[in-house]
């Protein structure tokens, strides 16, 4: 090979990995790309001003479902329907109308394609879709209110496959409908959908073909799937209102369960990992905290939370890192504990729940860095630093206004993506992308 030749082959090789080094990270599905609420992109701000300016907004349905960002790409669901939207958490709404699975452009907000289908509703809290579009190469995966699954073509919107939850596996819908986000990993879709032996299911995710099912659960809760690596097995982590299981993602056969029944059945947030810690909290000061082996694929409980220990939250899944969890609970406390024995560091009401009409709080939390970005359902977006010390807040402003309602308060339950070095963020009205590139 010639010296010239060389030095373009070399030449070539370093743009091409400049390139790839310097490509903005997605955010294809629910907690970004590994589902750990991470967000890896730097020249981020560190500041927050007062006003945050949209680079772009569109109008959108209803909906609770935070959008996914991948390939230049927004994907957001919504519902649109005519009735009683009213949020009774001892009832449900029959509205009648559509599920829309919109694709926008990234860099202008403009409609790349749409797709409409019927569906019915028959829940609690009726303002449409919970789950987070999954996208994986060139399709992406849906799970509606009613327990809708589709399988999108990315590029054309053209269906490739749907399936009803209740006809496949005779699952009832739940009060507050079907919200576990689809989990892809290899070449299976995992999530929650219950019924006679069905409570989990894992799918061929080419096919929406069952490859298998497991567990009798009247009710699956609302929370999604996991896959951790531990004691030398792959294991796919089950929350469920009866309790959290670790089992086999190619036979679902368990390796190992500890109970755990949230009040109302409201098994919404997934456990998430610290070391060889899961912890798992949710409505009712029902949390625990579980060991996983190292040598083989069992656990066991670590500590068990009370009103003064663990994070018990409704919404928002709490955000591990160095051995503390940071999280948000159901009377809007933010709180500090130590993930091996769920003592509480510190608490603060005022990022949450301060000044609300009633105590209670949500909010979703993303670490980047040493940073967190909070998206309270207050609508504004927080930027703060949190060490087991102290919590520090670096800037707050308005990010969407909060159009549902809970308890006498207006919410914002909607889990933002970060991408690209935007925040895109979705109410029940339109869709904004917020650029937080630092100058």
């Amino acid at each position: 090979m010639s010296t010239v030749r060389k030095w373009w082959l070399l030449t070539g090789l370093a743009f091409l990995r400049l390139q790839v080094s310097a490509r903005a990270d997605d955010w294809p599905q629910w907690m970004g790309p590994t589902r750990d609420g991470v967000w890896k992109e730097t020249g981020i701000v560190d500041k927050l001003p007062g006003t945050l300016k949209a680079k772009w907004r569109m109008p959108v349905g209803r909906g609770y479902a935070g959008p996914a960002v991948a390939g230049g790409k927004v994907f957001v669901v919504s519902f649109d329907g005519e009735g009683d939207f009213t949020p009774n958490p001892g009832s449900r709404n029959k509205i009648s109308g559509k599920e829309n699975i919109l694709c926008l452009d990234s860099a202008t907000g403009k409609e790349v394609w749409r797709f409409e289908y019927p569906s019915d509703y028959d829940v609690s809290y009726p303002s449409g879709p919970r789950a987070t579009p999954a996208v994986d190469g060139d399709r992406v995966y849906v799970l509606g209110t009613m327990g809708h699954l589709t399988c999108l073509d990315v590029k054309s919107g053209e269906k490739v496959w749907q399936i009803d939850l209740k006809k496949e596996f005779g699952a009832e819908t739940q009060i507050w409908g079907f919200s576990s986000h689809p989990l892809i990993d290899g070449d299976k879709l995992y999530l929650m959908s219950g019924g006679k032996g069905s409570g989990v299911v894992a799918l061929d995710k080419a096919t929406g073909k069952t490859v298998w099912k497991k567990l009798d659960l009247e009710d699956a809760g609302y929370a999604p799937c996991s896959i951790v690596e531990a004691g030398g097995k792959r294991q796919l982590v089950v929350a469920t209102p009866e309790s959290v299981n670790g089992r086999d993602p190619q036979t679902g056969e368990e390796f190992w369960s500890v109970p755990f029944k949230p009040a109302y059945k409201m098994s919404i947030c997934h456990p998430q990992r610290d070391g060889d810690v899961l912890y798992v909290g949710a409505e009712g000061d029902v949390g625990v905290a579980i060991k996983l082996d190292s040598d083989k694929p069992t656990a066991k409980e670590l500590w068990r939370g009370t009103a003064s220990t663990g994070v018990y939250p409704i919404c928002g899944t709490p955000i591990p890192f160095e051995g503390y969890l940071y999280g948000v609970c159901t009377n809007g406390e933010l709180r500090c504990v130590d993930m091996k024995t769920g003592k509480r560091a510190w608490s603060d009401l005022k990022p949450i729940a301060g000044g609300r009409p009633k105590m209670a709080g949500s909010a979703f939390i993303v670490r980047n860095g040493d940073r967190y970005f909070i998206a309270s359902e207050t609508g504004d977006l927080i930027l703060a630093k949190m060490t087991p010390e102290k919590y520090e807040e670096l800037g707050r402003a308005r990010l969407l206004e909060p159009t549902g309602t809970s308890s006498g308060r207006n919410v914002l339950w909607s889990h933002p993506a970060f991408a690209d070095k935007h925040v895109f963020a979705r109410n029940d009205k339109e869709i904004v992308c917020v650029s937080l590139a630092a100058e």
